[in-house]
């Protein structure tokens, strides 16, 4: 999701109209298995609905009784036919289930400030039927032995599944048809997916199969997958808790921003910040939260990474603590311009008061903001945000550079060089956005 909100904010920052659509699993085995563990452990859910907020854990109870109970999950499976039948129980715990998930992502997503467009797999049932006919009639579909409905792509043995033995439906069909409502009602001429790094051959095989019937134009179409890695813990295994559980982003967001809490309070004592108590929370979750991103967006996202906090929120090095810091730093220089020296930058620009470069400080980050564009082009390519990160840390070490080499309050280039940082930090304000971090002007 965060890797997405920034694609799309590239996207839209060049002018596309980016549409976020959350494809969200809402359907399949899963929910058999929980439609009927929600049968079994409240009975009487439609009189008297269950407190199920903790969907982790009912999650968990749930897996684990499918897993252990063979008949639990023969009724698991045939449930799911059910559900995609439109029987009306199934499709009514469906709802609760939908509706209790709903509420909790919603906490996360006004949290990281992102919005998006919720269409999950349920979505395209009714129109996989006619998905898996086009393909029939075509003659690209194969039915094996057991009346499963396949089609073959090169350079893969294994087919796509389009219709199951049993009658249902699985990924495959769910990801070929949304691929071809994107297309055709939609309109989409660039199709972005954003998985886990283990679904890439699934990815490549719906492109080459929507390739093979036809679907896609070369000229007007792009279907792409951007696969990301594997969060690992320092151990180098799968990031868990000390208990062995999957670490929940919410729980990851607060140590995030109480550590950041007790740094800034840490500071306000010792008379190192600009900033009054009552501005730390906010402030804190702007780093926080900004952390957390920035930890994921500035690699290559397929490549699997070690989570640290302390090196995520790090003041030193390629961090967004870094980064927002230095940021800050300009526009308190700015504001020192103006009330210890009476030269507000906001009047040079009315007054268009030119920049004249000098020192090779001034030009080495003269150029660095003139780079803008060229970065943004080159991230349009491939989408990986880590080159708007590389640019913002570059930008960074330019801009502490220059104020460490060229005087900048007091001295008779003081117009031009206040201009220079206030155009830095309108340009790193405008990468934090990209990257969907919140700036602050003070820390």
């Amino acid at each position: 999701t965060i890797i997405g909100e920034s694609v799309s904010r590239v996207l839209e920052f060049t002018g596309n109209d980016v549409r976020r659509i959350n494809h969200v699993g809402d359907w399949g085995t899963q929910f058999g298995m929980l439609i009927e563990y929600l049968k079994v452990e409240f009975p009487d859910f439609s009189t008297n609905v269950p407190n199920i907020t903790d969907l982790t854990q009912f999650y968990k109870n749930a897996k684990q009784r499918f897993d252990e109970d063979a008949n639990f999950k023969e009724i698991s499976r045939l449930a799911v036919v059910k559900l995609q039948s439109g029987d009306e129980e199934c499709l009514g715990i469906w709802k609760i289930l939908c509706d209790v998930s709903r509420l909790e992502f919603k906490k996360v997503y006004a949290r990281l400030n992102i919005t998006v467009e919720e269409c999950g797999e349920s979505f395209y049932n009714d129109k996989i039927p006619a998905v898996v006919q086009e393909f029939l009639d075509s003659g690209h579909l194969t039915v094996e032995e057991g009346g499963a409905k396949c089609v073959f792509v090169p350079k893969y043995k294994v087919p796509l599944m389009l219709q199951k033995s049993d009658g249902g439906y699985g990924y495959d069909s769910t990801d070929m048809t949304a691929i071809k409502y994107r297309m055709f009602e939609m309109g989409a001429t660039r199709i972005v997916y954003i998985t886990d790094f283990g679904q890439g051959d699934h990815f490549k095989m719906c492109f080459l199969a929507a390739d093979k019937i036809g679907w896609v134009d070369p000229k007007v179409h792009r279907l792409e997958h951007i696969g990301f890695g594997t969060v690992m813990g320092m151990d180098g295994k799968r990031f868990k808790t000390r208990s062995g559980d999957t670490v929940r982003l919410v729980d990851l967001l607060d140590e995030a921003v109480g550590r950041m809490e007790a740094s800034l309070k840490e500071r306000i004592s010792e008379g190192k910040a600009n900033i009054s108590l009552e501005e730390v929370h906010k402030t804190a979750s702007a780093l926080g939260y900004g952390a957390v991103k920035y930890f994921d967006l500035r690699r290559n996202p397929t490549t699997n990474y070690k989570f640290s906090y302390d090196e995520m929120l790090d003041t030193r090095g390629n961090t967004a603590i870094y980064l927002l810091y230095a940021h800050a730093r300009l526009e308190s220089i700015c504001t020192k311009g103006k009330n210890n020296f009476q030269t507000d930058v906001e009047d040079l620009i009315k007054n268009k008061v030119q920049v004249v470069i000098g020192h090779p400080s001034e030009r080495n980050l003269a150029l660095h903001l003139q780079m803008f564009a060229d970065v943004i082009e080159a991230t349009l390519d491939d989408l990986f945000p880590y080159h708007i990160c590389d640019y913002l840390y570059a930008v960074s070490n330019a801009a502490s550079e220059f104020i460490t080499n060229c005087k900048v309050l007091g001295g008779p280039e003081m117009e031009s060089r206040l201009l220079l940082c206030r155009s830095t930090a309108v340009v790193m304000r405008q990468c934090f956005d990209l990257l969907g971090m919140d700036h602050v002007m003070r820390i």
